[in-house]
């Protein structure tokens, strides 16, 4: 299992506002059925690693069906093989250190 962040970022769409691009991205990965977290400056995907980049893959191109004429893509994958990985999982064990006593 993997956890990758996918930021898509549409340019040349004639306005500053990009919420109906981004929209039309989350479509797209709602439809994957992969679980995900939306975050102000990108998304959370869960997954395996290939699912990741099929679903990514699909979401850039996504915006060019909607008439942008240039999509930057970045993703970020975190993938461990030693024990099991959710989203959940990670915040959790952050949350834990920052109620720990020190």
């Amino acid at each position: 299992m993997a956890i990758g962040e996918i930021n898509i970022i549409p340019i040349g769409t004639k306005s500053p506002s990009l919420s109906r691009f981004i929209a039309k991205a989350l479509k797209v990965l709602e439809s994957s059925g992969l679980k995900f977290e939306i975050t102000s400056m990108g998304t959370i995907v869960e997954g395996e690693l290939e699912q990741i980049f099929d679903i990514a893959g699909k979401m850039h191109n996504a915006l060019f069906q909607e008439g942008v004429l240039r999509v930057v893509t970045t993703v970020k994958v975190d993938e461990r093989r030693d024990k099991s990985l959710t989203m959940e999982e990670k915040v959790v064990s952050v949350r834990e250190r920052l109620n720990a006593k020190i």
